[in-house]
């Protein structure tokens, strides 16, 4: 998001580690997402979360009553313990799959192994919930998969609910352009 198109937003980055959480792991994935969101004119705070299913969407329903945009890192695998998609799908109002699935087919460029994340994106009253990695690399990349859209999801849920004068990042200056299902 940049000051060209609208204010900063808050964001909410949430690790979830039960390493982290128990401070026997150090957190690498949510200073990079936090700075990446920061970059893009995200006003960013960070939580840390162990990998328990209400645990995630109790601090999910928090965090999306008070920020614009939510991000998890961690917990999208299948290991047992990675249940992060699940407690986000227990807490979203609606289901936004294709940022989801832009995340999936960036990352597959780079490794067969995307394939294998399970993350989802919503929308939880107007925040935005998206579930990304929890490797640095892999969270970072996802993020800049879905740059493109961020700013118009966030502005959309915060609303009044229409697309005027979203020029998007490849339109000209002025040109108004809505989105598919708009």
């Amino acid at each position: 998001m940049t000051a060209e198109r609208g204010p900063a937003r808050d964001a909410v980055v949430i690790t979830i580690s039960d390493g982290v959480a128990a401070g026997v792991r150090e957190d690498a994935s949510g200073p990079a997402v936090g700075a990446r969101l920061a970059a893009l004119g995200f006003v960013v705070t960070r939580e840390v979360v162990a990998d328990d299913r209400a645990a995630i969407g109790g601090a999910i329903v928090a965090a999306a009553a008070r920020a614009a945009l939510v991000v998890t890192t961690g917990g999208t695998g299948l290991t047992p313990r990675d249940v992060t998609p699940e407690a986000t799908l227990d807490v979203v109002d609606r289901l936004v799959p294709g940022l989801a699935e832009a995340m999936r087919a960036s990352g597959r460029a780079r490794t067969p192994l995307a394939d294998l994340s399970r993350g989802v994106v919503g929308a939880r009253g107007a925040a935005l919930v998206v579930n990304l990695p929890g490797s640095p690399r892999g969270a970072v990349e996802s993020l800049e998969a879905i740059e493109p859209a961020l700013a118009h999801a966030v502005d959309t849920l915060a609303g009044p609910f229409d697309h005027a004068g979203w020029a998007g990042p490849a339109g000209p200056a002025g040109t108004e352009r809505g989105s598919a299902g708009g």
